[in-house]
Parts: structure tokens; C-alpha cells; sequence
């Protein structure tokens, strides 16, 4: 979650930024989208505590930029403290060791230093951006967020209450209460099924020292993975790394979570609402990251659904019968279980209409797959667009993270577009019958007209 003021603290930073390297950064944009993928050269480092990172080194601008992530998140929240992941990570920088939170911030914003840590399911990500000439101080203030949080009482109660404020919001927004909804109906009785940000009642139950118990068990070495890009050499980085995460404990103690399927499937829930449109989130099974036919389920979704303005739910559902503004799909992977999830907003006496149409393209892809000009073009699209995943020092950062936890190899990056380029139409079309035949959970919130709940199945 990125609270209110960690919102204004972002814009003030990003405009002393803006102020600091402003030229010099756009011209390392120009360059990094002039360059291939394959451009982006990847070492695996270990530093001399033992610590596992990738790293990409470039000197075009002074900058350095890492990205972290500890497996865990909010599934190890128990089950009456939901939202106690995310606090407790919006408090990390709320005061350090012997600094409190307005010190902190104060040191932070002084050398347009950016840190951004953040919660979801399965994991706690965070972001580091600085100066080079500032890279000793900006390690050292996230050192000691991560090992000497303060948790001080007056910043517990300030992220609550910005956590409950945003909660009540929730509350009445369309789009959240969809997705709640939906999440909670297809993993009912699993942590899948709770909400990151928990629940006004749970959120009132986290305590500072379910915080620091949080942290204990979840900031652990075992569980870390770190990618960092910029204008520094290994050597360097590997001892920034011991210094900021070397004392972390050697081991996390996660709970385990069950595997677990998605259920409800054929079922429609309807949450009554007053508000002007319907909301309709949608989805079914998806396919693990790890699974042989990953890729071609990727490239079934993007001609689906993912592919925005090119896309057959875009084309249907908008462009031919103006139902609504927009549709969409994605896959989304977890550990334990993996989504096809989509949603659109559409007017009330259109409702019924729109699903309709969503799930006749859904059995249609299903029947009969891609055509080979739908799946050309998306293969030509997914190959290309991929750069823009590397515009930046943050970004490849991100992805130097996201491909140790996908566990795809460190030359990942070089080998897609063969991945994508062995598929076969009849890959595809076999595939869109395994990921799209099972049928579709879907939640409507608004009130909707000719739209009735029914059961799974029916």
C-alpha cells in the first residue's frame, strides 16, 4: 500500500529529481529504448557475506537503482490480523533506529533519495533509487528500515488510520468490492481469498509488536531476492548488500500456505450497489509460470483479452456493440495457484449483455483458438514490446527480481523471443481449450438489469 503521505512524500522527492538529473535522465531513456534486449548484459553476483544478487551495471547517468523482495506477504498475516503485512511495511520507514520518522524522511528527502516498500500476497517488494554520490546513505537508511525498525507508537496509529480511512473508501468503490468479492468466492477458507489490505475490524487488531513478530519472521535472508542496476561496480555493490541485509535473520519462518484450486467456477454473485454502472470482475484458471505451455497461454490471452485495442473482448464488446468503454484479461501466477482475471464496467441495462458476450469469446477461443493472423500479430507484438520492460534502471531492476522469483534463468532476456517463436498455431489452439473450457466465476456489483445470481455450475 502506498499511503497518503508516503504518496506526498514520493512527489516531492521525484520533484527534486526532476531538478537533480532531469536531462540526464531522459537521455538514458533515449538510449536504454534504442537498445535491443539482448543489450542488457546480466551478472550473477555473490557477495562476500554469501548474498545472491543480479546485476547490471551501466554508467550512462549517475544513478543506482535496486529492487528486493522476501517471499511472504499478506498470506502470513493470520487470519484475524489481516492488513498486518502492508502496515507493517508502511511503518518500516516511519522511523529507525536512532532516527524517528520525520529525521528519517528529512535525510531521505535531502539527498532525493527514493524508497518505496510494499506488501502483496505472496511477497514484500522495495525499491531503492539514488544518486550515486548518496548510495552509502540511501544503503544505510534502508539497513536500518529493514533491521532497527522503531514501530513507535504515534506511527503505528498515523499508518492505521490511513489504513482504515482507505478501507472505508473501499467500501464504497465498485471496482474494490468486486474484487474482494471475487477473490473471496474463488479461494473461500484460504489466505488467497483475504484481502491485502484486511478488513476494518483486522486492521484495528494489529498490534506494534505483531509488527516487529512480522518482520522477525518474514525479513529473512533465506527468502530474498535482489536485482541492482546502475552506475556502481559488483565489488561494491556485494558490500552495500552485506551491509544492508547481512544481519537479517539467516532464515525466514514462514507458515505454510496449501495448494489450493479455484472454486465456484459457473457461479455469478451479485452485490447490490447505487452507483451508475455495473462493475464485472470475471475469471477462471489460469496456468503456472513454470508450466511447458505457459507461453502459449500468454499469447492466447493477449489476442483475448490482454492486448488492449487489438484484442477479440476489446473488439466485441466495445467496438461492435459500444457496451463499454473497455475489457480486459490477464494471467496472474501465485505460488499456489494461478488466475485468468478480467473485468469491465458497463452500463446497468447492458449488463447482461456484456457477460453474455464475454462468455460466448471465452467458449469461442476455447472451440476454435487463434486464428494464424490473431496469432502472428501477437507474436510480433509480445516479442517487441518487451523493451519497454527495460526503459529504465528501476524497471530492469524489477525484472531482475520478478526472473529469479519466476526462476527463469538468467538469460531469460536473450532467449524469449525464441520461447515465443517455438510456439505453434496448434500449441495455441490446444492450449486455449485447456485455459478457457472450465468456465467462469464472475461478480457484478452495481444493479444491473436482466443479471440474476446463480450457483457454481449453473
Amino acid at each position: 500500500m502506498i499511503n497518503q503521505q508516503a504518496t506526498h512524500r514520493f512527489a516531492r522527492s521525484t520533484m527534486r529529481w526532476t531538478n537533480v538529473i532531469g536531462v540526464a535522465f531522459a537521455a538514458l531513456l533515449l538510449v536504454a529504448l534504442s537498445l535491443p534486449a539482448s543489450a542488457t548484459k546480466i551478472e550473477r553476483v555473490v557477495s562476500p557475506g554469501g548474498i545472491e544478487f543480479w546485476f547490471v551495471r551501466d554508467g550512462t547517468v549517475p544513478l543506482v537503482a535496486m529492487e528486493f523482495a522476501f517471499r511472504g506477504g499478506s498470506v502470513q498475516d493470520p487470519e484475524d490480523k489481516g492488513g498486518l503485512a502492508e502496515m507493517t511495511v508502511s511503518t518500516l520507514d516511519e522511523g529507525a533506529g536512532d532516527l524517528d520518522g520525520t529525521a528519517f524522511h528529512g535525510r531521505m528527502e535531502r539527498k532525493a533519495i527514493e524508497l518505496q516498500i510494499r506488501a502483496s500476497r505472496e511477497y514484500v517488494r522495495g525499491t531503492l533509487r539514488t544518486l550515486k554520490e548518496n548510495q552509502d546513505e540511501a544503503f544505510d537508511l534502508l539497513r536500518m528500515a529493514l533491521n532497527e525498525p522503531r514501530f513507535d507508537s504515534a506511527a503505528v496509529e498515523r499508518i492505521r488510520s490511513q489504513s482504515l480511512v482507505s478501507l472505508q473508501r473501499q467500501s464504497t468503490n465498485p471496482n474494490s468490492i468486486a474484487s474482494r468479492n471475487w477473490w473471496a468466492s474463488a479461494f473461500p477458507n484460504h489466505p488467497y481469498g483475504r484481502p491485502v489490505s484486511g478488513t476494518i475490524e483486522s486492521v484495528t487488531r494489529v498490534t506494534p509488536d505483531d509488527m516487529r513478530d512480522y518482520a522477525r519472521r518474514v525479513l529473512a535472508r533465506d527468502n530474498l531476492k535482489i536485482g541492482v542496476v546502475g552506475d556502481i561496480d559488483p565489488e561494491t555493490a556485494g558490500k552495500l548488500i552485506d551491509r544492508t541485509f547481512g544481519k537479517l535473520p539467516a532464515k525466514a519462518q514462514l507458515k505454510p500456505v496449501p495448494d489450493i484450486k479455484i472454486q465456484g467456477l459457473g457461479g455469478r454473485t451479485l452485490v447490490d450497489l447505487n452507483v451508475p454502472q455495473a462493475v464485472v470482475t470475471f475469471g477462471g484458471p489460469g496456468i503456472a509460470r513454470n508450466d511447458r505451455d505457459f507461453m502459449a497461454a500468454y499469447i492466447v490471452n493477449h489476442i483475448l483479452g490482454g492486448g488492449s485495442f487489438s484484442s477479440r473482448l476489446y473488439r466485441e464488446v466495445r467496438e461492435v456493440r459500444g457496451l463499454a468503454y473497455g475489457v480486459n484479461t490477464s494471467l496472474m501466477w501465485l505460488e499456489h495457484a494461478a488466475v485468468l482475471i478480467g473485468g469491465t464496467a458497463t452500463r446497468a441495462d447492458a449488463t447482461g449483455e456484456s457477460i453474455d458476450v464475454i462468455e460466448a469469446e471465452f467458449r469461442r477461443m476455447a472451440a476454435d483458438g487463434p486464428t494464424q493472423d490473431e496469432f502472428e500479430k501477437a507474436k510480433t507484438y509480445l516479442k517487441g514490446s518487451f523493451a519497454l520492460n527495460l526503459d529504465t534502471s528501476t524497471k530492469i531492476a524489477s525484472q531482475l527480481v520478478q526472473m529469479q522469483i519466476d526462476n527463469l534463468g538468467i538469460d531469460y532476456i536473450d532467449r524469449r523471443s525464441g520461447i515465443i517463436d517455438a510456439v505453434t498455431l496448434d500449441d495455441a489452439r490446444r492450449v486455449a481449450k485447456r485455459l478457457l473450457s472450465q468456465g467462469l466465476l464472475v461478480t457484478v456489483v452495481g444493479r444491473p438489469k436482466g443479471v440474476t445470481a446463480r450457483p457454481p455450475g449453473g
